[in-house]
């Protein structure tokens, strides 16, 4: 490439986080920020050129608490058809508005250790590998913070379901470059494990 390329980051923040009780998963306090905004906060001070936001469930109350100013919303009516939908519609938005970008790395709302030094980590790598898919490495698998090439942006724009991009990962196994997070890819899926990594990180 002779320009710099543009890269895109989503940030999936649309589920009601059913498993956290009567807790908003996106707005539980997390340092000086909260889980969401220690995301968009980790994106904006990275070398992506844009950051999007998918919301749906308590959208409202998120963009109360968490300072959205420095990333473009996006709301995702069918948040409940789960992550695949929120894929999808931030891939509809990013098309019907022809934004030009050459890669999009999406990347979850309740992952607060995986930092701007990662997410450089992998776009110096797509950059250094654009026919590939920059994939996290899991106990596995792969899967996300993953970074997609505009080549890949029509499979995203189908997807629909609560599998994300699992199924595009695994049907291009021979092209996926997968980065060990080294322990940043815990994700809070539950009240234990949010208790649990505030204990550790945030003292």
């Amino acid at each position: 490439m002779d320009e710099k390329p543009k890269i895109a980051i989503l940030i999936l923040a649309a589920g009601e986080s059913s498993r956290m009780g009567e807790h908003t998963k996106q707005i539980l306090p997390w340092k000086d920020s909260t889980l969401l905004g220690t995301a968009v906060e980790q994106a904006n001070t990275s070398i992506a050129d844009t950051t999007f936001v998918v919301l749906g469930a308590k959208e409202e109350i998120i963009k109360a608490e968490v300072n959205l100013e420095s990333s473009t919303s996006i709301t995702n009516a069918n948040w409940q058809n789960g992550l695949g939908s929120s894929i999808t519609t931030g891939m509809d938005y990013f098309l019907s508005k022809s934004l030009s970008c050459d890669a999009v790395l999406i990347m979850l709302a309740d992952q607060p250790l995986i930092d701007t030094n990662y997410l450089n980590k992998m776009m110096g790598n797509w950059i250094g590998n654009p026919s590939k898919i920059i994939t996290t490495q899991y106990e596995g698998r792969s899967g996300v913070p993953a970074i997609f090439g505009k080549e890949h942006f029509t499979e995203l724009q189908k997807l629909n379901k609560d599998f994300g991009a699992k199924d595009i990962i695994t049907s291009h196994a021979a092209i996926i470059l997968a980065l060990n997070p080294e322990g940043k890819e815990i994700d809070i899926d539950s009240w234990e494990t949010y208790q649990e990594q505030l204990n550790k990180n945030t003292k």
